[in-house]
């Protein structure tokens, strides 16, 4: 309920009304929403003596610190929690009862604060956190969703098909929400661990939909098995993906896929989300299948790209990782949340060349800060080794069906040195003695080492090794090492 700043158009808006408008519309919102109703930053700001007024600009903002993944051990302290003396005598609250009177405006606090809904972060790296919504959260999920069918040039007549599995989780909701707010057609199947491969194949032949939305790794699953099973889906027109990050080759593989089926103009469409932000970012994408970054929503939250090292901001179009504000949400709320996410083109306010919107974008590929490890080739000398690099290679890779990447230490013993190993299914028609050589080449040319070995499986084991269908995101890079390890990690080499 903001009956104090009117938001400016999220396609048309100018860079210099947008900037303006967030630092007005941030001061407003810390002052009459966090402050007060969050343990956590009522206890930050003032520890640090900081008062929204303070705030001017955007490099005053940047001095507020920062919360990350560590912080979140408690996270009941960063849900908004209302205070109804607080609220009673907020501006909005008085407006509201005037002109609904005081049962209408109950229910609408009601909506505002009131948790209904819980989505989790997967745990892959720390323990699950969950993230909870208000249906005044909901529907800025409706808003973004919208925005992502508005982006991808989706059309209340399409017919669209969730394959996202059925979980607390972000990309499920985001996809089922998006379908509400743009009020279209959205069959969500539950993914590959409700009703398997061949169901979700056998309701795509029924529905016949124009977009299909999931997991990268198990929508190019389904494509391929129904390729090989005969299928024709004319329809497609577009791919959206979610939850991994999407290689050039993997896209042109899902666009030779989708024109077996009968669908040579389908597009590729990759979506940027994360649990904190509560809501996703859609890609745009032109007619040549050129993409040009993510649409931000920068009515409903303010990206900073950050130096990983020093915590500086990062001048527009330089890379840096992605740290980010919400600016209307309830429930749980987190602050300049450093996403541990490496936007390698930076930010920019440039109008998009594709569409012509003028609201801010992320320019990808986006890595993750996590995923570049030291290992050392003997006791003495490290290598910082760029494993999303090494995913993207092994995506374009042509002759690849599918690849996982598996760290062991060499004999299950903690105390010896660290192996890399290369899980390969080849493509039909592709001998694995020459693939094995080109890999082992360009492994070695990206990273400096080679792999201790490689391991050709039939596509069934690999995908079952990967979780496809069965996990909510795909496992490209396992971790198998003991877990009781000295502080310095150590690599063999392959001779």
């Amino acid at each position: 309920m903001n009956f104090l700043h009117k938001t400016p158009d999220w396609d048309s808006t100018p860079p210099d009304a947008w900037r303006q408008w967030q630092i007005t519309q941030l001061r407003d919102y810390l002052s009459r929403r966090v402050i007060p109703f969050s343990a956590h930053y009522r206890r930050v700001f003032e520890e640090q003596g900081v008062h929204p007024l303070d705030i001017r600009s955007l490099e005053d903002w940047s001095r507020v610190p920062m919360t990350s993944k560590k912080d979140l051990v408690t996270p009941r302290d960063f849900v908004l929690v209302p205070d109804e003396l607080v609220l009673r005598r907020d501006p909005s609250m008085w407006i509201d009862v005037l002109m609904h009177g005081r049962a209408a405006a109950k229910e609408h606090a009601e909506a505002e604060f009131r948790p209904i809904l819980l989505t989790s972060t997967t745990g892959r790296s720390s323990d699950p956190v969950p993230f909870l919504y208000t249906k005044h959260d909901l529907h800025n999920l409706d808003i973004s969703g919208s925005r992502l069918m508005l982006a991808g040039r989706s059309e209340r007549e399409f017919k669209h098909i969730n394959l996202f599995p059925y979980a607390p989780h972000l990309a499920f909701w985001l996809a089922h929400h998006a379908g509400l707010g743009f009020g279209t057609f959205m069959l969500s199947t539950g993914g590959g661990k409700t009703l398997g491969t061949d169901g979700n194949i056998k309701l795509i032949d029924k529905i016949q939909p124009d977009i299909l939305i999931g997991m990268p790794t198990f929508i190019y699953h389904v494509l391929r098995e129904a390729y090989e099973t005969g299928r024709q889906w004319p329809n497609l027109k577009r791919l959206v993906l979610g939850g991994e990050k999407v290689a050039d080759g993997l896209r042109a593989r899902l666009r030779d896929l989708a024109t077996a089926l009968g669908s040579p103009d389908a597009q590729v469409m990759a979506t940027y989300g994360f649990t904190e932000a509560k809501m996703a970012f859609p890609e745009c994408v032109g007619k040549s299948h050129e993409v040009t970054g993510y649409h931000l929503s920068p009515d409903l939250g303010i990206v900073e790209l950050i130096d990983p090292t020093t915590g500086e901001l990062v001048p527009d179009g330089h890379p840096g990782e992605i740290v980010f504000t919400p600016l209307d949400a309830r429930g749980t709320v987190v602050l300049r949340y450093r996403t541990g996410d490496i936007a390698e083109g930076g930010l920019t306010w440039e109008k998009c060349p594709s569409c012509g919107r003028t609201c801010p974008r992320l320019v990808g590929p986006i890595s993750r800060v996590s995923e570049v490890r030291e290992l050392h080739v003997d006791k003495l000398k490290g290598t910082l080794v760029n494993f999303n690099l090494l995913e993207h290679l092994l995506d374009d890779q042509k002759g690849i069906a599918a690849w996982q990447i598996e760290l062991r230490k060499r004999h299950d013993d903690p105390l010896e040195t660290d192996e890399v190993h290369l899980h390969l299914t080849a493509e039909p028609g592709v001998r694995e003695s020459e693939l094995e050589l080109a890999v082992s080449r360009r492994f070695h040319e990206a990273t400096e080492i080679t792999p201790n070995g490689l391991h050709f499986h039939e596509l069934s084991d690999l995908r079952d090794r990967l979780g496809i269908g069965r996990l909510l995101k795909e496992e490209k890079l396992v971790d198998h090492r003991p877990k009781a390890q000295p502080a310095a990690t150590h690599v063999a080499l392959s001779s």
